[in-house]
């Protein structure tokens, strides 16, 4: 009788032992699933704030744009209006801090209409030397003008293929900056340093000096970087004073003389938790009140 007890025992206490490790190992897969979740949880709602963030920066950098439009559709006569002038116009709006800087297109170099000396000038204000700068300035010219004939240094049809490029010369004026990134022998290095002077919309051969940028400025030919700090600062304290600054005694040549009416915007928005969004827009000034501006441009900024 006792052997036949012990033997009823033992299988019960393994059972039980068993029946243990499953419910362990149940609970551990539980927590498991649970940690899985939390972390999903979590990281879904981290995403989806980062979202937020970023949405709301760049609906502030978006109103930053339309407060420069509404400020440059005021009458010329008002005091209060902000110029296109280049200067930094900061405010806040809903706890966020936003920078805005408004230029008429006339201050940059027209990558379509611009003299050959001009576009040549701010290849060698860039770092090419020489040969460089007329290799480049060539290729341009190539590619923007409307037959296949190949300048002596430049680049048409037969060299992109030749290199195997996916695209070829449009010869066409060029739609955007950006398109200056297929001409052969622009890198990326060199577009970064060229792309905040040029414009495809100021229509004009030459630049309105009394808005120019230090980098167009320094365009022009046999310019040093003294002269044009010089003027740049004559020109910061003329307009501080509220007087129409006067044209750059270089510029004699090149300068267009007339705003365009086209205007570059450029908004940066950093809001309160710190996320940041850049807006540019370029836009053209219309008699129709009812449509004041014509957007040619809506992007995201560059940093």
């Amino acid at each position: 009788m006792r052997n036949a007890s012990s033997r009823s025992v033992r299988p019960n206490r393994f059972e039980r032992g068993i029946a243990l490790i499953l419910v362990l190992w149940v609970v551990a897969l539980l927590a498991v699933i649970a940690g899985s979740f939390v972390y999903g949880a979590r990281s879904t709602a981290l995403v989806a704030g980062n979202l937020v963030s970023f949405a709301k920066a760049r609906a502030l950098a978006d109103a930053g744009i339309h407060r420069g439009l509404y400020e440059l559709a005021r009458p010329a006569t008002d005091a209060e209006r902000w110029k296109a002038d280049g200067r930094t116009h900061a405010f806040s709006l809903d706890a966020a801090e936003i920078r805005l800087v408004m230029r008429d297109e006339s201050a940059k170099i027209d990558l379509n209409t611009a003299s050959d000396a001009l576009l040549k000038g701010l290849l060698l204000s860039a770092g090419l030397d020489e040969e460089q700068a007329n290799q480049l300035l060539d290729a341009i010219l190539d590619w923007r003008d409307v037959d296949e004939l190949t300048r002596p240094q430049g680049a048409e049809r037969d060299r992109y293929e030749a290199m195997g490029l996916p695209y070829v010369p449009t010869n066409a004026p060029f739609q955007t900056v950006d398109e200056l990134q297929r001409v052969i022998g622009v890198t990326p290095d060199l577009y970064r340093k060229l792309a905040g002077a040029l414009t495809v919309f100021s229509r004009s051969p030459g630049i309105n000096s009394t808005l120019a940028p230090r980098q167009v400025l320094l365009a022009l030919p046999n310019v040093t970087e003294a002269d044009v700090d010089a003027y740049l600062a004559q020109r910061e304290e003329m307009l501080a004073a509220e007087q129409v600054p006067l044209p750059f005694p270089q510029a004699a040549g090149f300068e267009s003389g007339a705003a365009s009416q086209v205007y570059n915007l450029r908004s940066i928005a950093k809001a309160s938790d710190g996320t940041q969004f850049v807006r540019e827009a370029v836009a053209k000034l219309a008699p129709d009140p009812k449509r004041p501006f014509i957007f040619l441009l809506w992007q995201e900024g560059r940093p």
